[in-house]
C-alpha cells in the first residue's frame, strides 16, 4: 500500500511550494485544504462576501489577492467569468498560473460560442436556437413542436436550477417554463437557447492540460443533475458523479483531442471537460466546463495518488507530470442542507447555518464544500447550503457505492440530505456505452 501521512494523502515529493488560490464563491476550498494537508504554503482568496467565512480554519485566508501574486509560486482560479483574462495577464508577466483564457471562459460562458466552436472543428452538434426575447422562443416551440432543453447563457447559467428538460413531445412543459420565465426572470436571463432534446447516454470526457498537450489518462464522468433519486426534482449545480479514469477512448479522441492545437495556441492550463450525449448515431458534445467542476475536482483527488500540489505545480511549469490514479472507479456524493438547491438566506439562517456537523467515528473520503473550522468543529457557512463530499473507490463501481454510503452513515448534519443512487447510472450505461465501443481505449 502506498506510503500516506496522518491524513491519508499521498506524501509530497517535491519541495513545500506557495500556492494562491483565487475564487469567486469559494468553489476550490477543498483542493486548497488538500494542499495544505500536503505541506505547502497556501493563501486564499474569496471575493462573494456571502462565502467569506468557507475554510476559515482550514486554509488562511488573505483580503486581495493582487497584493499575493510577488508571494506565490503558483496561482490558481477556479472560475471562469473573467478569471480567463486576469490567468493570461499574469502568464504574460511570467508567473505561473493555471487558469483559463478570453477565448476558454467564452466556450463555456457564451453556449452559442462554444457549440459554433465545435462545429468549426469538425464536431457533430445538436440543433439549437438562440435568444433574446421568451415570447420568440415560445412562438418557435408553437411553430416547431418537440422536446427541448432550455439551457441561460452568460451569468445566468450558473443557477444550475434554471435549466429546464423538457419531457413533453409538443413542448407544452417548455412553454410553460418560458411563460414563468419571463414573468419572473427576465430581468435575470438576458441570452438563453432552445436545444433540440435527444435520447442517448450522458457522459463526460476531460483532461488536464499543461499549455501545451493533453496530459493522460483522462477522466470519464457522469453527472447526476437532480435533486432526487430516479433522476427526479429540480435541477442542482450536481448531487454527485461518478468516474473512472483511462487512456484517450473514442469519445476523447472526437471531441476534446480535436482541440488540442488550439488549446495551446491559447496557453491553457488547467482541467477541461466536455459534457456530451452520446447514441448509435454518434457523439454530441452539449457544454464546455473550461475548469475544474465541481464536486468533480475533489472526486479526482480522491482517486489520485500523485500528490495533488505536486501535480497542479507541475502542471503550472508547463511539465507533464505522471498522473498516478487509482484503477476503478470513484463516486462522490454530494451532502446538503435546506434550502438547496435554492437561495433563501431566511431559512439557510433558520435551518442550516452553524449546524454543526458530528462524525460518530473518524471518516475518510470527506471533503469540505460550504464548511468553516471553529474550535475544533465543522461548521456549515456560506449561503449556498453544499456542505460535504463523501467519496467512495473501488475496483467495482458497486465497491465504490458502498464504501461511500458507508461512510455517511458516520456522519451526522441537522436536517442533511443527498441522493440514495449516485453511480447507479453506470450498470445501465456502461452496456450501451461499451456495445457503441465509445469506450475503448485507442
Amino acid at each position: 500500500m502506498k506510503e500516506t501521512n496522518g491524513n491519508h494523502l499521498p506524501l509530497r515529493t517535491t519541495t513545500p511550494q506557495r500556492f494562491l488560490f483565487v475564487s469567486y464563491d469559494a468553489l476550490i476550498s477543498d483542493i486548497a485544504w488538500q494542499v495544505v494537508k500536503e505541506g505547502h504554503e497556501v493563501r486564499y482568496f474569496i471575493q462573494s462576501e456571502r462565502e467569506k467565512e468557507v475554510a476559515d480554519g482550514f486554509v488562511p485566508k488573505v483580503a486581495e489577492w493582487r497584493a499575493e501574486v510577488d508571494w506565490a509560486d503558483v496561482i490558481i482560479f477556479d472560475d471562469v467569468l473573467g478569471h480567463g483574462t486576469f490567468a493570461s495577464e499574469l502568464r504574460r508577466q511570467g508567473k505561473k498560473v493555471i487558469g483559463g483564457t478570453p477565448y476558454t471562459d467564452q466556450l463555456e460562458d457564451d453556449r452559442t460560442f462554444g457549440q459554433e466552436e465545435l462545429k468549426s472543428h469538425g464536431i457533430a452538434i445538436i440543433q439549437y436556437g438562440e435568444f433574446t426575447s421568451f415570447g420568440d422562443a415560445i412562438e418557435h416551440v408553437k411553430q416547431h413542436p418537440g422536446k427541448y432543453v432550455l439551457k441561460p447563457s452568460g451569468e445566468a447559467q450558473n443557477t444550475k436550477g434554471l435549466l429546464f428538460v423538457g419531457e413533453d413531445e409538443d413542448g407544452r412543459d417548455v412553454i410553460q417554463v418560458l411563460s414563468d420565465y419571463e414573468r419572473a426572470l427576465s430581468g435575470k436571463i438576458k441570452v438563453f437557447q432552445l436545444q433540440k432534446r435527444i435520447s442517448g447516454v450522458e457522459v463526460a470526457v476531460g483532461a488536464f492540460f499543461n499549455g501545451k498537450e493533453f496530459i493522460y489518462p483522462i477522466n470519464v464522468n457522469f453527472e447526476h443533475k437532480k435533486l432526487f433519486p430516479g433522476n427526479l426534482g429540480p435541477s442542482t449545480g450536481e448531487m454527485g458523479t461518478s468516474m473512472f479514469w483511462s487512456g484517450p477512448n473514442k469519445i476523447f479522441n472526437q471531441t476534446l483531442k480535436k482541440f488540442e492545437g488550439k488549446f495551446a495556441e491559447e496557453g491553457y492550463v488547467g482541467y477541461i471537460d466536455l459534457n456530451c450525449i452520446v447514441n448509435s448515431h454518434g457523439i454530441y458534445p452539449l457544454e464546455w466546463t473550461s475548469r475544474f467542476g465541481y464536486p468533480t475536482i475533489s472526486i479526482q483527488q480522491e482517486g489520485m495518488l500523485t500528490p495533488v500540489g505536486d501535480f497542479l505545480y507541475e502542471l503550472a511549469c508547463g511539465n507533464a507530470p505522471k498522473l498516478k490514479v487509482r484503477s476503478g472507479f470513484q463516486i462522490g456524493v454530494r451532502i446538503v442542507v435546506p434550502p438547496f438547491p435554492f437561495r433563501d438566506p431566511d431559512s439557510f439562517a433558520v435551518k442550516s447555518k452553524d449546524s454543526v456537523v458530528y462524525f460518530r467515528k473518524p471518516t475518510e473520503g470527506v471533503h469540505i464544500e460550504d464548511i468553516k473550522l471553529v474550535s475544533g468543529e465543522w461548521l456549515v457557512t456560506g449561503a449556498a447550503g453544499v456542505a460535504l463530499i463523501v467519496c467512495g473507490t473501488g475496483r467495482t463501481m458497486r465497491q465504490a457505492q458502498q464504501q461511500a454510503y458507508a461512510r455517511i452513515k458516520n456522519i451526522n448534519l441537522p436536517h442533511m440530505y443527498y441522493r440514495t443512487d449516485i453511480g447507479e447510472r453506470w450498470f445501465d450505461d456502461s452496456d450501451k456505452l461499451h456495445t457503441w465501443g465509445y469506450l475503448r481505449e485507442l
